[in-house]
């Protein structure tokens, strides 16, 4: 098919559509309100229906009554959205709905800035709201991949019956690039939904839920969800190597849109001779805790780069498990550190290195 030039929100919108996802709530904030804006067109178009809610708490909740009867339904927002949707979040994982969200992330605490960020790795990771559950978490480094996991979402969703969160930052939305849609014939149908509310005809009664006063049907319930979560950690872990054959002075972790300017950085060390690669999660959720320490265990150093002040860092070191030392580089507030910065970066880290041999043979 023909690729098209697209902004990153559009795609996202459109990449919807050709998922078979024609249900679409959502209340506006930038850097995202274009995915709502591309929607309230697109969507009349091919029978589909765009509402906005009152609130991102309304949102929530509609997204929970349309994916409980059965239907395709996503929602995307930013940052303090997100943490809005977090009770009706946390509602849809207890009741075991598929639901897909969007988080374009924009910096914080707080209302803090409409520029790029990956301040919301912790919110993403562990949890989206209260109590025992995982998002799936797919973390795209551009916009062709963002139309990729889209369609991806939908059917991981619904084979969990789990929220699935696909994050990306405010570089992603605004930008544009070619990307090109699958043929629709590619796309998997719907999964059967006999668990749906969709009037009692031939079945029997459905209550779908997540109020569980009896402590053992909590823990069931609980018990359940977790063992999807293992399910998740056993067959759904994505990651992507870069130049990480052999042994490497230093291992360099990022994702999204950072571990493209990071890519850049490692061609430009190996020009000077320095073995560089790249790891590169595209699950936040499951983290992929093997493949980092596999690749950790060829490297001499490991440097984690992010656009917030440390939050994957914390899973890369977990994943390391003392094969080496663990750097962090970080830029917050919209700044976005150029490949020369994490070339250099990586330099001192080396240097530091080799002082510290030198001083422990002094």
């Amino acid at each position: 098919m023909a690729k098209k030039l697209m902004k990153g929100n559009e795609a996202i919108g459109e990449a919807a559509i050709r998922a078979g996802c024609l249900n679409y709530f959502a209340y506006p904030i930038t850097p995202q309100s274009e995915v709502a804006e591309y929607l309230s067109r697109r969507l009349p178009e091919v029978g589909g229906v765009f509402l906005q809610g009152e609130s991102e708490i309304a949102v929530s909740y509609m997204l929970f009554g349309a994916a409980a009867s059965g239907a395709r339904v996503f929602t995307s927002s930013s940052s303090p959205g997100i943490s809005l949707m977090g009770e009706g979040m946390s509602y849809i994982a207890g009741a075991q709905l598929p639901v897909v969200f969007v988080n374009i992330v924009r910096g914080g605490p707080g209302l803090g800035g409409i520029l790029p960020a990956q301040s919301d790795y912790f919110q993403a990771t562990k949890g989206g709201g209260h109590g025992d559950y995982h998002l799936l978490v797919l973390a795209p480094q551009g916009v062709q991949e963002a139309v990729d996991l889209m369609i991806d979402a939908f059917p991981l969703a619904e084979k969990y019956t789990n929220p699935v969160l696909v994050i990306g930052d405010g570089m992603i939305g605004q930008m544009m690039e070619p990307v090109e849609f699958p043929d629709p014939e590619t796309i998997p149908p719907p999964l059967p939904r006999p668990w749906a509310t969709t009037g009692l005809k031939n079945r029997h009664q459905n209550l779908i839920r997540s109020l569980f006063l009896n402590p053992d049907e909590l823990e069931y319930n609980n018990q359940h969800i977790r063992a999807k979560c293992d399910a998740m950690e056993r067959d759904e872990v994505r990651y992507e190597s870069y130049r990480t054959d052999g042994r490497m002075d230093i291992l360099i972790a990022a994702y999204g849109t950072m571990a493209r300017i990071c890519k850049t950085a490692v061609d430009m060390l190996r020009e000077d001779g320095v073995k560089a690669g790249l790891v590169r999660p595209i699950t936040l959720y499951p983290f992929p805790m093997r493949e980092v320490h596999e690749a950790a265990t060829m490297a001499g150093e490991v440097l984690v780069v992010e656009l917030s002040t440390g939050q994957m860092v914390e899973d890369v070191d977990h994943a390391v498990r003392g094969a080496c030392d663990v750097h962090f580089f970080g830029k917050t507030g919209g700044n976005i550190p150029p490949p020369e910065d994490v070339a250099a970066e990586a330099r001192r880290v080396l240097g530091a290195r080799t002082g510290r041999r030198a001083g422990r043979k002094g």
